[in-house]
């Protein structure tokens, strides 16, 4: 199968994947094999290659927003079919034995396995996964558009669960406007909250207003209301500060990252008055199902850029650059 496979760490200018003809994978027991279609192109992706993350195998396959169809089984799945189209997320597998997982946090689990990171991912034509971390996907969404919501969506929506949790409706703040904002604000006007888009990015501007926010600028500046929660999307530390002289008292602030630049001193005053600062770690099959029922719900339209699969490193560096108008995805 063609892969494209990370040797060595770098960034994404030098054009660190290779596209290699490697042996296709098989699956073992409780695995699935699939012929991918489309994978999305995450920030995670771009933190491991330019090492912003360790790297915990090499070689390596990249790539964790997978749409496949299944071609084979192990021995000991039930519950999916060959044939049958499914995605594939950032959660390769857990213990299901650890105190976290004994407690319903999955995504805190102490022996977690990561798809693109411990073991090989969707820049590929075939992968490997666990059939009870797979999850069947709905019809009416096209393949390119379904990638963006296993990850972006998927953790997107975790991130906006844990800045909403226990508030009713009121004024949301979204900084940084790619994959999983684009999802989240689609969530978030859903159930009745007043979104306001913070980003650089004049592609990005133009889609939040597109999408329906109330009001659109940049982390700096400040939003016409204070704001009862928001959520950070992008992994720039200084924006930390910024959002809380933007948030209410009682607000709420959620870190979206797996990754996050160094966060600069800050006055404690701006953490008075019981604002609160929580971040978030990976997400647990039950956040995967919720996003997909709400994706036909509501339903959730996908931006995506697409790009041929021997174009990744294009398309990593084409999201370093902010240059990516919602999601971008190979099309394999």
């Amino acid at each position: 199968m063609r892969a494209q496979v990370l040797e060595r760490q770098g960034p994404a200018e030098g054009r660190p994947l290779e596209l290699q003809d490697i042996p296709s994978p098989e699956p073992g027991p409780g695995g699935v094999l699939l012929e991918i279609s489309a994978c999305g192109v995450c920030h995670t992706d771009l933190h491991i290659v330019e090492g912003d993350l360790p790297l915990h195998k090499v070689p390596l396959i990249p790539g964790h927003e997978i749409v496949g169809r299944v071609v084979a089984m192990g021995s000991g799945v039930e519950g999916i079919s060959v044939g049958q189209r499914v995605g594939v997320a950032w959660l390769h597998k857990t213990c299901g034995e650890c105190r976290f997982c004994r407690r319903g946090q999955e995504n805190l689990c102490e022996r977690a396995r990561f798809t693109g990171w411990d073991v090989d991912g969707g820049f590929a034509e075939y992968v490997v996964a666990i059939a009870d971390f797979v999850y069947p996907l709905p019809g009416g969404l096209p393949d390119e558009k379904a990638a963006p919501l296993l990850c972006a969506g998927i953790v997107g929506y975790r991130a906006l669960k844990r800045a909403i949790h226990g508030k009713e409706p009121g004024r949301l703040g979204l900084y940084g406007f790619g994959a999983s904002a684009h999802i989240a604000i689609q969530i978030a006007r859903y159930l009745g909250w007043e979104v306001y888009v913070f980003t650089r990015s004049p592609q990005n501007k133009a889609l939040a207003r597109e999408l329906g926010a109330a009001w659109v600028g940049e982390a700096q500046d400040r939003p016409p209301e204070p704001l009862d929660a928001a959520v950070i999307y992008a992994p720039a530390g200084w924006i930390v500060p910024e959002a809380l002289k933007s948030l209410d008292k009682g607000g709420r602030l959620s870190l979206a990252g797996i990754h996050m630049t160094p966060i600069p001193e800050m006055p404690y005053s701006l953490l008075y008055h019981e604002r609160e600062v929580v971040s978030v770690a990976n997400a647990t099959r039950d956040d995967a199902h919720e996003l997909l029922r709400y994706a036909v719900e509501i339903p959730i339209e996908t931006e995506v850029t697409p790009f041929p699969l021997d174009a990744a490193n294009e398309a990593l560096l084409r999201l370093k650059e902010r240059k990516v108008r919602g999601a971008a995805v190979l099309v394999v």
